[in-house]
Formats: C-alpha cells, sequence, structure tokens
C-alpha cells in the first residue's frame, strides 16, 4: 500500500491516491481518493476484497494513519531499502508518467474532484486488464 498526492482545481487543494497492489500479480486490488487522513486510509482498507483483509499482509510506509486502520497481523511497516514496497511505487511512477493530470508540476490537472476520480478509476480498470490480456 502506497499513496501519492496530486491536486484538483489548484495547487492548494491536495487529493492523495492511496492503492493497494497485489505483489504477486499486480494487480491493483484497492484504491481510495482523499485526504491524507485516517478516515482515507480506512476507506482504502474498506475498498479491499474480503480475502486480502482476511489473509493479506501489507507492507507499507512509516505513514501513521496506516499503523491506526490496518490490524497489527495483517500490517508490516518496512523502509524503502527493504525493497518490499518497489511495486507500489513503479506503479506510482507509471500513473505520473500516463496520467498528465499527476504530474506534479505540470499544467494539467483536473478541475473538478468527480473527473479527477473518474480518470484515475479508468485508468486503473484498464491497467488491470491490461494484465490479463
Amino acid at each position: 500500500m502506497d499513496e501519492l498526492w496530486s491536486f484538483v482545481a489548484h495547487k492548494g487543494q491536495k487529493q492523495w491516491v492511496w492503492l493497494a497492489l497485489d505483489v504477486e500479480t499486480r494487480e491493483v486490488v484497492g484504491a481510495a481518493v482523499g485526504d491524507r487522513s485516517e478516515a482515507t486510509a480506512r476507506q482504502l482498507w474498506s475498498s479491499l476484497p474480503a480475502v486480502y483483509r482476511q489473509c493479506a499482509v501489507c507492507y507499507t510506509d512509516f505513514w501513521e494513519a496506516y499503523r491506526c486502520v490496518l490490524p497489527g497481523k495483517r500490517h508490516r511497516a518496512v523502509g524503502k531499502e527493504s525493497g518490499l514496497t518497489n511495486g507500489i511505487e513503479r506503479l506510482n511512477n507509471t500513473l505520473r508518467q500516463r496520467m498528465s493530470r499527476l504530474v506534479r508540476r505540470g499544467l494539467s490537472f483536473s478541475k473538478k474532484w468527480e473527473n479527477h476520480v473518474g480518470a484515475l478509476f479508468y485508468f486503473l480498470r484498464h491497467y488491470n486488464d491490461s494484465l490479463f490480456s
């Protein structure tokens, strides 16, 4: 699990994209968009299929919201040097390369929150479909 920031309407209105990736299939299995709070982390956790919430181990960075939301049996906070978050970090880079509205210093950005979320979920659906075709 990891998060990346973008903005909607203007640079002062940050939106965080929270993602969960299956390490074996590289499929995006959960996503949420919002601020960088515990509430959005909870949305990410609830977006995961039940089998992941019951059996999977989630590797994250040391952001406090993960520790508050994820059950202790299912959560491992690790540093980037461990290599356990490389897949999700690579996905974040792919998102920034392929979706101009997620580029940090660009002129392309979403003017409406609904369009931002819609474009993101459309891309993630296409990304997942391309893994299995």
